[in-house]
Formats: structure tokens, sequence, C-alpha cells
């Protein structure tokens, strides 16, 4: 069995779903690290990274941080920042988001799709039925889990494989009618 690839995780790609168009969600911002605290006295800091490449950006938050190095640590990444000059300025970045704008990320290839491009979409049942929007993605081991949430606030999770999502776009995303939890 296969399962599609969330290129903002180290997740190995394949799987048959459909790429959607990601013309309309361009420039919503993808977040693929955050800080965690500093590291040292120079003003580095200790990232949690959420992307195959975080080096393959060098200009992040939509031009406020430029990346000059990037190493591993210990636990997670050890980054320098040009604007983030001693310690005090990199403990001020505690809890930022490192990000992009989706159309900075490299394409997808066939049955691979970002996070970013399906949180929120609006889900519907193979059957025609309005579900919800799509409100979280988990990875427990196993593969992608969605998360849909109901207009009532109840929420219900299927795997992100081919038979329980047999197709999806940048407008909505279909569930069999035998995955729906009523």
């Amino acid at each position: 069995m296969s399962r599609p690839k969330d290129r903002t995780t180290p997740l190995q790609a394949t799987g048959t779903l459909p790429t959607p168009d990601a013309g309309s969600r361009a420039d919503r911002p993808v977040t693929l690290a955050a800080v965690v605290g500093a590291h040292g006295v120079a003003g580095e800091v200790r990232l949690k990274v959420f992307a195959e490449d975080l080096a393959a950006h060098r200009v992040l938050n939509g031009g406020a941080l430029t990346l000059q190095s990037l190493r591993t640590g210990s636990n997670g990444a050890i980054a320098r920042f040009a604007e983030v000059l001693d310690r005090n300025a990199a403990e001020a970045l505690r809890g930022t988001e490192l990000t992009v704008p989706r159309s900075a990320l490299p394409p997808l290839g066939e049955g691979e799709y970002y996070h970013a491009d399906l949180l929120g979409l609006p889900a519907v049942s193979s059957d025609g039925e309005a579900l919800g929007s799509i409100v979280a993605i988990d990875n427990y081991g196993a593969g992608d889990v969605i998360e849909v949430e109901r207009p009532n606030g109840k929420r219900f999770m299927v795997p992100m494989a081919p038979q329980a999502v047999p197709e999806w776009n940048d407008e909505q995303l279909v569930i069999d009618a035998a995955f729906v939890d009523s």
C-alpha cells in the first residue's frame, strides 16, 4: 500500500491522488520551522524543522529574516540569521514560526501534496454531502490522517489514502462515503 506525500515532512512520495492547482493559494504562508530558543551567545537559534530542506530557503517571513547558516544540532537544527546579532535578539524570536509563501515551495509530483494545501478545504462525501472542513493533518507513523470538523463542531478522522480520499483539488476534498463518521 502506498500513500501520498506531504512535502513539508520527510515522508516518502507515493500514491495516486490528483495534485491540486496551487494558483489561489500561491502567496499563503507555509510554516517550515519554529524557533525553540537561543543557542550560544552570538545570536544563533535552535529550530524545530518541519521541512525536508530548510536551507533551500534563504529569505523567510516575508523578508524579515535572512538565513545565513544552518547546521544539525542535538535537538533539531541551529540557524544564524543576518538580522539576529546577539543572544537577546535570539531569545526574542522564541516561538516565531519561519514561513515562506506557498509559491516558493518546490513543484509537486503526482500524488504529492502540502499540508498547507489541504488545511481549510471543504470536505464533501462521495455522495455529495457537505461534511465540514479540514482542520488538522496528523501522522502517527502509518501515514497521514486528516481531521474533518463538521459544522456542529464534532470531528472525525480519515486516512489520507486513495480508497478513503478518491479525489481532491484546490476547491474541495472528497471523502468516500464508507469512511464518513456520522
